[in-house]
């Protein structure tokens, strides 16, 4: 997991991994380095006889734990021309040899706890990486390529969307057993599930299009109060990244012409539910998405596909559901909130989830940048309702 981090940076400049596009994102330096003061602070600062690496940078790369020391102001973060990109490589590089005699022969559980949700922290921010990149890179009027891997064909259909009944009556949602989780996603307890259905597979380009030429950004009647002084206050007419003309859209490979039968991305909270009132349809409860979810493999197109973009469904070999993991990160009508009996981490990690349940609502499912392995029916995901430079789309809901 450390190294895949560090080749997410080959074949950038040290220019593109320093800038900072907006208050939101951070700057691919900064995650690399981040990433590195998490397990020095977390687990080899727990030894009182670690010589930190460079005790300044403390300040630096600390994220919003506040009960660990003050940090540098987020949005600022694209002002640290130093430490250059090679400095930061070396901090890691140190700190890997560090951990690496650390763990060796380790069976303290609790160092062990640590490094697996560093681990797991570090893949977040991998995506991160990748989120944040493709919107700096998408303000420069070159409009330069990350990669040039991502395959689209344009002529292929969506599959038929269709809606499939899902369970009623008392289901039981959230992580319990073995295997890793973050403390939100716990603890397991009871959810009254109403009659509803879920679409097969998440709205595509076309079927999206057709909403924004039916006049979907100039109804306020399918828009949430708030949703619609966004949409005038920053004057949205169409998803992040898609051209006027609706016929292009920017990706990590450039600008390519838009896939109509791909799954729609990019798309606000605000977005993903006026679709869905156009549609007559609703957003899916996280309760709903999860019971069908875990009924499921966890498998789909994530990261370490190496194609950095959501595809089209691919024909289904049975008539479930598909496309529940990857491509898209899907909406939730759920607010990001705490299950009846969740107790945050202990001490300084205790603020890592609990502290931002306020006033953000759930996605589900991951992306086609979610690192593989990250993934389970449980991972909760979470965005304030305006957000909408990660790669977010959304499945549709009805009730029976």
């Amino acid at each position: 997991m450390r190294a895949a981090s560090t080749a997410l940076a080959d074949g950038l400049f040290a220019e593109d991994t320093a800038l900072q596009s907006m208050p939101d994102a951070s700057p691919g330096k900064w995650h690399l380095a981040h990433t590195t003061w998490f397990f020095e602070q977390f687990v080899l600062g727990q030894d009182s006889g670690y010589c930190p690496y460079d005790a300044r940078w403390h300040y630096l790369f600390n994220s919003y734990y506040q009960s660990v020391g003050p940090m540098h102001a987020r949005p600022q973060r694209g002002m640290l021309s130093r430490p250059t990109l090679q400095q930061v490589l070396d901090y890691r590089a140190h700190v890997d040899a560090r951990m690496t005699d650390l763990l060796a022969g380790c069976e303290d559980p609790t160092i062990l706890a640590r490094v697996t949700l560093g681990l797991h922290h570090e893949q977040q921010h991998q995506e991160l990486f990748l989120t944040d990149l493709k919107h700096l890179l998408s303000l420069n009027p070159l409009e330069p390529a990350y990669r040039l891997r991502v395959p689209h064909r344009v002529g292929v259909e969506a599959i038929p969307l269709r809606f499939i009944d899902g369970p009623e009556g008392v289901a039981q949602i959230g992580h319990e057993g073995d295997g890793f989780a973050f403390d939100c996603e716990t603890p397991r307890h009871r959810q009254w599930l109403h009659p509803h259905a879920l679409a097969n597979r998440p709205v595509s380009n076309g079927e999206y299009r057709e909403f924004i030429r039916d006049g979907g950004y100039r109804q306020p009647a399918l828009w949430l109060s708030e949703g619609w002084n966004t949409v005038q206050g920053r004057q949205w007419q169409r998803p992040m990244y898609w051209s006027d003309d609706l016929e292009t859209e920017f990706t990590l490979a450039g600008r390519q012409p838009l896939e109509a039968a791909a799954p729609v991305c990019h798309l606000s909270y605000f977005e993903a539910d006026a679709y869905a009132r156009w549609a007559g349809a609703r957003l899916p409860s996280e309760a709903e998405w999860e019971v069908a979810a875990a009924a499921l493999p966890v498998q789909g197109q994530c990261f370490d596909r190496d194609v950095l973009h959501p595809r089209p469904a691919p024909a289904p070999a049975d008539e479930g559901l598909v496309q529940l993991y990857g491509d898209v990160w899907e909406w939730t009508s759920s607010p990001y909130g705490s299950y009846p009996g969740y107790r945050p981490l202990p001490g300084a990690l205790g603020e890592y989830n609990g502290k931002f349940m306020c006033g953000q609502y759930v996605l589900r499912g991951g992306s086609c940048v979610t690192p593989d392995g990250h993934l389970r029916a449980t991972y909760r995901n979470f965005f304030m309702p305006p957000d909408r430079w990660q790669f977010s789309g959304l499945r549709l809901a009805i009730d029976r």
